[in-house]
């Protein structure tokens, strides 16, 4: 008998960068636990840079699509993860049988500097996302 995965949704602003690689690292690092969706609160598209600093980790998003909060899929998953304060703050009621969890990650989007200055900041988040979901994996593990 296979076990079931968990749902996980993480949540972000803009459903661009942040919960897009939660999403592709989730899919990668834990296939074999996590069923993994991602959303926000004002969808603006998948990031170019997101796409490209995951891709350096081998891992492509470049097929996923930024999505509004979908409150009748929200309300079945197991684990709800908000990735930024607004997200945090924003949510939308959810049955206290569902664990929430907030990362606050800095939003590499707002980066200035020049395009390696405002990549690095790309991978500080990818970086920072990837340790929190590794965490997350072994604890799910037991």
């Amino acid at each position: 008998m296979t076990k079931q995965k968990l749902k996980v949704m993480f949540l972000c602003t803009g459903n661009s960068c942040r919960s897009q690689m939660a999403e592709g690292l989730a899919r990668e690092l834990g296939k074999d636990i996590i069923e993994p969706h991602s959303a926000g609160l004002t969808p603006a598209g998948v990031n170019p840079m997101a796409i490209a600093v995951m891709k350096e980790i081998g891992i492509d998003i470049s097929t996923q699509t930024s999505k509004a909060i979908d409150e009748k899929l929200l309300k079945q998953m197991d684990i709800i993860v908000t990735l930024c304060g607004h997200a945090e703050a924003m949510c939308p009621m959810t049955p206290p049988e569902i664990k929430k969890i907030h990362w606050p990650i800095n939003d590499p989007v707002g980066a200035t500097g020049t395009e390696e200055e405002i990549m690095n900041a790309f991978r500080k988040a990818r970086d920072e996302i990837k340790s929190n979901i590794e965490r997350l994996i072994n604890k799910l593990r037991g």
